[in-house]
């Protein structure tokens, strides 16, 4: 049995240990230690990676008891090696759990919810509880998660004995009654857990919840410690700086005047709209109709609703309405009749043209490829 460094010292990076086995599995090789401190996956924390020797850690895992090292080189059993962890992401893990540990703590004391889904990765933590919260009710619980960590309470992680843990009360998902390992944080929280943690929660820093959604019938927050919230302010930060330069507003203003530029945008577009309408429509004026159609070529700044509402109103003047707007290749073509059935007519009307297209009865829509002088002969001796 591999003894659990981890368990003892959580701050332990470097360890020396010996081999007990080695057999390759697929293309890496499974190792087996009689002591480590790589913490292997558990708990919704990915497993510590780093180097065994000259050999790298790729994943660490507990199977049937026994904790299996994943490594790109094979070792010699009885083998003397050093390990060494990736010492950044396993403490930012460490700050990230605690942090955790101390925010449900609170949730469970304040609200009852109990912590009901975990996962925390290199870039985000999620935690998932039983009820819902809101955002006012996230912005006290965070300040008393920091206010946790500013008393730099004791992070104790330990087994008690099983008349012990009898006695105590702890948060755990499952009914544990024994090898139960308690983590306990000052007078802010106690559970059952099995990952490595910070010492004191001073060691966490900023405890920062960055937002939450609703999920399945309670709430879903996405959470950052320490480190990992220092990295996430300053990008958030460097991005407000960019925008209150780019807008020419204060920092604290960003905001309101990103919100300004919306709406002046959304005023821009408006004004596009009707003069690519107006455009169209222009064309659609000078255009002149025969016995049964008006065909129509817009400009090239109108888009193709521009060229519908045209058609649209082109209808009202004649029996049939084709209007083409050039594409750079081809032409975009929208037709459009309140009393032909034109769905009935798409094939031959894509013949003549060099098109592709279709639509329903009363409009078809499509790209065409003839020249101008082409599609505008063959609309003057449209038959209906």
């Amino acid at each position: 049995m591999t003894k659990k460094l981890y368990d003892l010292d959580s701050h332990m990076f470097i360890f020396d240990a010996v081999v007990l086995s080695c057999a390759q599995y697929r293309e890496r090789y499974a190792v087996t230690l009689d002591q480590t401190a790589f913490f292997p996956e558990g708990g919704g924390q990915y497993a510590d990676t780093g180097t065994l020797g000259n050999a790298a850690v790729l994943d660490v895992q507990e199977v049937s008891g026994e904790i299996i090292h994943y490594t790109d080189k094979p070792f010699k059993v009885g083998e003397a090696v050093r390990g060494e962890l990736d010492s950044t992401k396993r403490f930012r893990r460490m700050q990230n759990h605690t942090g955790e540990h101390i925010v449900s703590g609170i949730v469970h004391r304040l609200f009852g919810y109990d912590n009901v889904g975990f996962h925390l990765s290199d870039d985000d933590m999620t935690v998932d509880y039983n009820g819902t919260l809101t955002r006012e009710d996230l912005d006290r619980i965070e300040t008393l998660a920091n206010e946790a960590v500013v008393r730099n309470l004791t992070v104790i992680a330990e087994y008690p004995d099983p008349d012990v843990l009898a006695t105590m009360h702890y948060r755990s998902k499952l009914d544990l009654t024994e090898n139960v390992r308690v983590v306990t944080i000052g007078d802010v929280d106690c559970c059952a857990c099995c990952a490595p943690h910070v010492s004191t929660t001073g060691e966490i820093g900023i405890i920062k919840i960055l937002d939450f959604e609703r999920y399945k019938g309670g709430v879903r927050c996405h959470i950052l410690c320490g480190f990992q919230a220092l990295e996430d302010y300053r990008t958030k930060y460097q991005n407000v700086q960019n925008i209150s330069l780019a807008l020419c507003v204060p920092q604290p203003e960003a905001a309101q005047g990103v919100q300004r530029l919306i709406e002046d945008c959304k005023q821009k577009e408006y004004m596009i709209v009707g003069l690519r309408r107006k455009l169209a429509e222009l064309a659609l004026e000078n255009a002149v109709p025969s016995d049964h159609c008006l065909c129509f070529f817009a400009d090239a700044a109108c888009d193709a609703d521009s060229l519908r509402h045209a058609v649209n109103l082109g209808m009202e003047r004649s029996a049939v309405c084709a209007g083409f707007l050039p594409t750079g290749s081809g032409w975009r073509y929208c037709i459009g009749s309140s009393g032909v059935d034109l769905r009935a007519k798409a094939k031959e009307i894509n013949a003549a043209l060099q098109g592709r297209g279709g639509g329903q009865s009363g409009m078809i829509q499509g790209t065409a490829n003839a020249t101008q002088n082409d599609i505008r002969t063959y609309f003057e001796n449209f038959t209906v």
